[in-house]
């Protein structure tokens, strides 16, 4: 596909919103690259970094090896993942920590808009869609109910996390940063990312490569030979993961972080209690949001 200036920068943008939905716990990066129009070229470009085109760079024949991974639409969507992620880890976070109801609001609305828009990419209904939608929804909703664990902070480990974590990223509806909870690191991961830790990090991402590498491979042939029952599993993941974006929770388990500071670890939802009108008003704009940028991508793809 031939892109301009103008066409590559959008797509940092693209992928400054799939890093600031991958920072938190909850919403997955590869729901924004659904709603951007990007999600499949991102999958076949990442799958097509293989034996064969690594054999194109390591024989010097940088040129082929450029155009056969369509690097320059890959490192677009890095770079914005990797300007979100620096800027925001600290303005997410805090958000999370000083107004969750209003944050979860946005996102839920925007989850719940995008698991609409990924339904109607399904050509057709029939009772295995059906049943694969379900199993999605059902897969999602336990996901967000499971206990985070204790592990440990090991290098071998932090590289296992970055391998799982990333392949929950690329998934529509279940949140890598998420499955980090769940793995008991993703405070730790964020700790090192504000910081700089360069070794955790390091190790996370050589990590978070072979994994991404290796699920894109599954995930596209899937979406080529089984298109309306992975986009139905996709679709489910998103609706499913509704329970964990839900505004109104109470705290039923704490932890301390590395400054002292007690935060909520588990959390259970409950009724709508304070901020109701506000957050009903977040709601609406991350659904007309996702409604706007799915008119914009059908009219730039036409």
């Amino acid at each position: 596909m031939e892109r301009n200036l103008k066409d590559y920068g959008f797509l940092v943008l693209k992928g400054m919103g799939m890093g600031a939905a991958d920072v938190v716990p909850g919403v997955s990066g590869g729901t924004i690259a659904f709603i951007v129009g990007i999600y499949e070229e991102l999958i076949d470009s990442i799958k097509s970094i293989n034996g064969a085109s690594l054999k194109l760079l390591f024989t010097g024949k940088i040129a082929a090896f450029w155009k056969a991974v369509n690097a320059n639409f890959l490192l677009s969507i890095l770079a914005g993942i990797g300007i979100s992620i620096f800027s925001l880890a600290k303005i997410i976070t805090w958000l999370l920590t000083d107004h969750p109801i209003l944050v979860w609001s946005f996102f839920f609305g925007l989850v719940l808009a995008s698991a609409r828009f990924v339904s109607k990419d399904i050509r057709k209904w029939d009772w295995k869609t059906a049943l694969s939608y379900i199993a999605g929804i059902a897969i999602a909703f336990y996901i967000t109910v499971a206990t985070p664990a204790e592990t440990p902070a090991n290098l071998p480990f932090i590289f296992l996390c970055g391998a799982i974590a990333i392949c929950a990223m690329i998934l529509p509806g279940i949140s890598g940063s998420f499955i980090l909870v769940l793995l008991g690191k993703y405070f730790y991961i964020m700790e090192a990312v504000k910081t700089l830790n360069i070794p955790v990090m390091a190790v996370f991402i050589c990590g978070a490569a072979v994994g991404i590498t290796s699920f894109s491979r599954i995930l596209s042939f899937a979406l080529r030979r089984f298109h309306d029952i992975t986009i139905a599993v996709l679709a489910g993941f998103m609706l499913g993961s509704l329970n964990k974006v839900w505004p109104w929770k109470e705290t039923v388990e704490t932890y301390t972080d590395s400054h002292g500071i007690v935060k909520p670890l588990v959390e259970a939802n409950i009724m709508p209690d304070q901020h109701v009108w506000e957050a009903v008003g977040l709601m609406f704009f991350g659904y007309v949001l996702v409604y706007f940028l799915e008119k914009l991508s059908t009219k730039t793809a036409e």
